[in-house]
């Protein structure tokens, strides 16, 4: 006789804790609105954003491409957002506001991103997931896409936590 798998039941932020990540990530991080970058999905397992293609987002004025730096460091932002949201899952347990003042310390201490395609498109969006989250240190992996869905680059990278 087969034994019942056993599912967690999925975790699903309170909208104090959305509004607060929002919030840091959207508007006090100065540069992710240089970047315009605007979450769509927060969960604990894979965050999502976009970003609408603008003039000073320009790399290459010639083909309309992206900046490869705009790349780098939306994905980056990305990774970090990630492990935000995954800190926040692992301390349910604590009030939404106490949960948003954990996020302190978090700082990359190593970021690779894999150039795959040329990054031309009115817009993009952006994802990531925690791999592994420890005590110190939290690894993870991005991706770039196109608005058709295409991967136009891929990132992993390692965040201090504590």
């Amino acid at each position: 006789m087969n034994k019942p798998i056993s599912v967690e039941p999925a975790i699903e932020f309170e909208e104090e804790f959305v509004a607060g990540l929002k919030l840091i990530f959207e508007e006090k991080i100065a540069f992710n609105q240089v970047l315009g970058l605007k979450i769509t999905s927060l969960k604990p397992e894979r965050v999502v954003a976009r970003i609408e293609m603008q003039p000073a987002l320009i790399g290459h004025y010639g083909h309309n491409r992206i900046h490869g730096g705009v790349i780098s460091a939306g994905l980056d932002a990305m990774g970090g957002l990630a492990v935000m949201a995954a800190i926040g899952a692992r301390h349910m347990d604590e009030p939404p506001l106490q949960r948003l003042h954990r996020f302190g310390k978090l700082g990359t201490i190593d970021l690779r991103i894999d150039y795959l395609r040329p990054g031309i498109g009115e817009r993009f969006e952006l994802r990531a997931e925690v791999l592994r989250l420890g005590s110190r240190v939290a690894s993870t992996r991005m991706e770039f896409f196109g608005a058709d869905g295409t991967l136009l680059s891929a990132g992993a990278a390692a965040y201090i936590v504590s």
